[in-house]
């Protein structure tokens, strides 16, 4: 493993971190935290730990020691000094021969010690980093290392490659058992500077940064070495063969099989590699692959096993459909019995989590990797793929062996790691969006209120060069689509079925404004009235009932009509006249549809600020009406201007009124002529 350690780099953190106000020693952490974090073999997404144990002068005035330890929640590679919170260290070192303390005290104790009681919690592992005697303590999850202990006789594999300076300990659940242990290991050997941490990960420590760093790159480099040496085979692969459906065809069916309930939802990840192909491919894969994880805490994230399923050769979508099915049944049986069998024999009462798997593999397929957010569900995509790269490579030279069961459920059960990812769940959280028309005014404000309740929205648009734009800014999805064109269409819709599985909402909002006396319009600007105002609306919906039916988890189609709709008006009847047919079209869907739970609503909004509405428009429009600019805007009952995030809001509440289908709701500060039921 390669060494980034840099004499010139290090000086940098040191010379920025005290300009800052930091120490020496909080820089240096820092640098090598993320050294260590930005190595995917060493750490992925919130796992590892590190400390420094420094002085720091409180609010009183008196210097406390100190151990500025990893907080729950930061990242390793992007770590700030904030995210390494500052423990009193005496009080921790004061329980060093306390016989036992339970998690929830534990953690209690380490938050009543913080200097600023507002920092993160402390890791589960602050006593583990506390009672060890050196400066600068270093965790990872090492693939190489997870690769050497998870195998039957690991320990004594281990104890051959590593030195007399590293010792090899049994595993024990992280928390203050396994710091106990851990000094008692130490206090039988003082001359150590490395743990190896069986099925779990390596610790090294030592009283300055760059010697703790150079020992994992030094350690994790022997384990590496000791791979290399071993005889491999390649794991058996089953036959290849193609299927009569898509990825996208396949990810809906998934995407709603994974529901226990229609209100239940998830986002849908798919890849696929060459080296999880390998993995997924393997026929022993449902063996190997239920074994466990490559260490511990991936379970919070991926369950304990992935549903594997195995399409037939020149599968349809309809018989891949019924395989499915029948394998999602058999996986929430096996869940159901995994927990029942192990609640049995662990500490306190358990509440079942859901059945849903995180990790979906489809031989011949790829992987889809689940999650309540697109984050969730490409964290549990990255974990599943360290985890086949570490099990495939034990199982060419040897057989994948891991910690027993009940030590797995302990730790997906762990009320301490459960509240890394517990959060309060937001309204619209695990569903999918769909915007067209997306870079106006309505569109981006109707982007901002659903994105709010916790929504995944995409963006379409045919503006490129905006989109692009908009795409910088907010680090959304975007992707360039000309709902005008059924194939463009098609196209965006399958790379949204790829990236989050499936569509729930689509807010179909695209539109121009062309106006003219009716008798004297060109027929060609009436078709291309009718193309964008009409048929763009009737190629986003066609396509998104498609991907709901097959999910058969409800849905929503949100229109952008118009007041134009049902009350016309002067020379306005080539942007009138298809907006009355779309008016037709929603009702049709909530007529045709309303059976498979896909509800069809629309907005009727009137004299909205945006870049269909331009101050030109606006006075093209009020001189129509023989009235200024002003007068126009405020033209309503309540003599008030309507905005775009008033149409935002509408769009909102239909899609959150479950009950209601086929209605339009007017957004005109009130206006009798337009008025509907």
């Amino acid at each position: 493993m390669k060494n980034n350690w840099s004499n010139s780099e290090a000086k940098n953190y040191i010379k920025k971190y005290k300009n800052l106000g930091h120490s020496k020693d909080m820089a240096l952490r820092v640098y090598t935290t993320r050294l260590l974090g930005r190595n995917s073999e060493l750490v992925l997404h919130g796992g590892g730990n590190t400390s420094v144990k420094t002085s720091i002068k409180d609010i009183d005035g008196k210097k406390y020691e100190v151990l500025c330890v990893k907080g729950s929640g930061w990242d390793m590679a992007e770590i700030e000094p904030e995210g390494l919170p500052a423990v009193k260290l005496q009080p921790l070192l004061s329980l060093k021969n306390k016989k036992y303390l339970s998690d929830e005290d534990m953690a209690s104790f380490q938050k009543r010690n913080l200097i600023n009681i507002k920092s993160p919690n402390p890791s589960v592992e602050t006593f583990l980093h506390a009672f060890l005697p050196f400066k600068f303590v270093d965790h990872t999850h090492s693939d190489a290392i997870m690769n050497v202990t998870n195998r039957p006789k690991g320990l004594i594999f281990c104890k051959k490659i590593f030195g007399k300076k590293a010792s090899i300990v049994p595993y024990v659940m992280p928390g203050f058992g396994l710091a106990k242990k851990i000094n008692e290991v130490y206090s039988k050997n003082p001359n150590i500077n490395c743990l190896i941490l069986m099925n779990h990960g390596i610790f090294t420590f030592a009283d300055n940064a760059k010697e703790s760093y150079n020992l994992m790159i030094k350690y994790v480099s022997q384990a590496e070495k000791a791979i290399r040496k071993l005889k491999t085979k390649k794991i058996r692969q089953i036959k290849n063969y193609s299927t009569k459906f898509s990825i996208h065809d396949a990810a809906p069916v998934i995407r709603g099989l994974l529901s226990e309930n229609k209100e239940q939802k998830f986002i849908l990840n798919y890849r696929i590699s060459q080296k999880l192909r390998y993995f997924i491919n393997g026929k022993n894969v449902r063996s190997y692959s239920s074994k466990g994880t490559a260490t511990p805490d991936h379970v919070i994230r991926v369950k304990p096993f992935p549903l594997v399923i195995t399409p037939k050769k020149n599968s349809t979508i309809e018989e891949f459909k019924l395989t499915a099915k029948k394998a999602f049944q058999n996986y929430r049986k096996k869940y159901i019995s995994y927990f029942n069998i192990n609640k049995k024999k662990a500490k306190g009462k358990k509440i079942m989590l859901d059945t849903s798997p995180r990790v979906v593999l489809v031989q011949n397929i790829g992987m889809f990797s689940v999650g309540k957010d697109l984050k969730s569900a490409k964290i549990a995509g990255d974990l599943t793929e360290t985890n086949a790269r570490v099990i495939s490579s034990v199982e060419e030279t040897s057989t994948y062996k891991f910690i027993p069961e009940k030590d797995l459920f302990d730790v997906e059960y762990w009320s301490l790691e459960q509240a890394k990812i517990r959060k309060t769940k937001k309204l619209l959280e695990g569903n999918v969006v769909v915007i067209t028309g997306s870079t106006g005014t309505i569109g981006f404000e109707t982007y901002k209120i659903f994105k709010s309740y916790g929504a995944e929205v995409v963006l379409l648009d045919f503006n490129y060069k905006k989109l692009k734009e908009i795409e910088s800014k907010i680090k959304e999805t975007c992707i360039y689509c000309d709902v005008t064109n059924k194939k463009s269409v098609k196209n965006a819709f399958s790379q949204i079925c790829e990236k989050f599985g499936g569509v729930d909402i689509l807010i179909s909002n695209a539109g121009t404004a062309p106006s003219g006396t009716i008798g004297e319009v060109s027929d060609d600007l009436l078709r291309k009235s009718f193309e964008v105002n009409f048929f763009s609306h009737q190629n986003c919906a066609s396509e998104a009932v498609k991907i709901m039916q097959k999910q058969n988890i409800n849905g929503c189609l949100l229109f952008n009509i118009s007041k134009q709709s049902v009350n016309p008006g002067k020379n306005f009847g080539p942007y009138g006249l298809p907006k009355s047919a779309l008016l037709s079209l929603c009702k049709q869907y909530a007529v045709d549809y309303g059976s498979y739970g896909i509800r069809s609503n629309g907005v009727n909004a009137d004299r909205i600020r945006s870049g269909l509405m331009t101050d030109k428009m606006i006075k093209n429009r009020a001189k129509a009406r023989s009235v200024n600019a002003d007068e126009y805007m405020k033209g309503n009952l309540l003599l008030n201007e309507v905005k775009a995030e008033d149409v935002a809001k509408a769009f909102f509440h239909l899609a959150t009124s479950k009950k209601t289908t086929g209605a339009v709701l007017t957004v005109d500060g009130g206006n009798i002529a337009a008025s509907l039921r």
